[in-house]
C-alpha cells in the first residue's frame, strides 16, 4: 500500500509544491496575509454565530407562537364546549319547565271537567234555577191539554226512494237502443 502524503510523490504534477524556506519580505508578507485571514476567519466565524444566534432566536419565535396558538385555539375549543353545554343545560330547564306546566295544566282541565260534569247533573241545574231564577216546579193547573187531529200527525215513509239521474243524450240513446234489441 502506498503511504500518502499532503505533497506530490513526483515532480511531473501540474501543480507547484511551495518551498519550505521563505524569505523575510515573504515571512512578513505571510504574517499580515495570515493575520487578515485569520482576522476575516475570525469575524466569518462571529457571523455565523451571530446568524446561528438569529437563526436560534427565530426558531424559538416560531415555537413560542406556535405554542401561543394552540393555547389560544385549545381555549377557543373549550369555551365552545362549555358555551353549547349551557345553552343545552338551559334548554332542558325550559323544557323540564314547560312539562311542570303542561301536567299543571291538565290538572285543571281536569279539575274543571269535574266540575262541569257535576253541574250539568238535573237536580243542580233544578237547585240552582230555584235559588238563582226564583222558579218552581209546575202545578196541575198550570198545566193545559190540547186535542189534536190525526190529520196533524207526520208519519213516516217506509218505502224506498229512489232518485233517477238524469244521462246525457248518448247514455239515454244507448239505452233505447238496448231495449230495442
Amino acid at each position: 500500500m502506498a503511504v500518502r502524503n499532503y505533497g506530490y510523490q513526483y515532480e511531473t504534477s501540474p501543480r507547484k509544491i511551495r518551498p519550505e524556506y521563505n524569505t523575510p519580505r515573504e515571512k512578513q508578507v505571510a504574517k499580515k496575509t495570515n493575520k487578515k485571514t485569520m482576522a476575516r476567519q475570525e469575524s466569518n466565524i462571529r457571523k455565523r454565530q451571530q446568524e446561528a444566534m438569529k437563526a436560534q432566536k427565530k426558531l424559538y419565535r416560531k415555537a413560542k407562537f406556535s405554542i401561543f396558538t394552540k393555547a389560544i385555539l385549545l381555549f377557543a375549543i373549550l369555551f365552545l364546549v362549555l358555551f353549547r353545554n349551557s345553552q343545552i343545560s338551559e334548554r332542558f330547564a325550559k323544557i323540564q319547565n314547560l312539562k311542570s306546566e303542561i301536567t299543571t295544566l291538565q290538572k285543571e282541565n281536569d279539575q274543571l271537567e269535574i266540575n262541569i260534569q257535576n253541574s250539568l247533573n238535573l237536580n243542580t241545574i233544578e237547585q240552582s234555577a230555584k235559588e238563582l231564577l226564583g222558579m218552581q216546579k209546575l202545578t196541575n193547573k198550570q198545566t193545559h191539554y190540547i186535542s189534536i187531529l190525526k190529520k196533524d200527525y207526520v208519519e213516516h215513509r217506509t218505502e224506498e226512494v229512489v232518485i233517477e239521474e238524469q244521462k246525457g243524450f248518448f247514455e239515454g240513446l244507448i239505452e233505447k237502443l238496448k231495449s230495442v234489441f
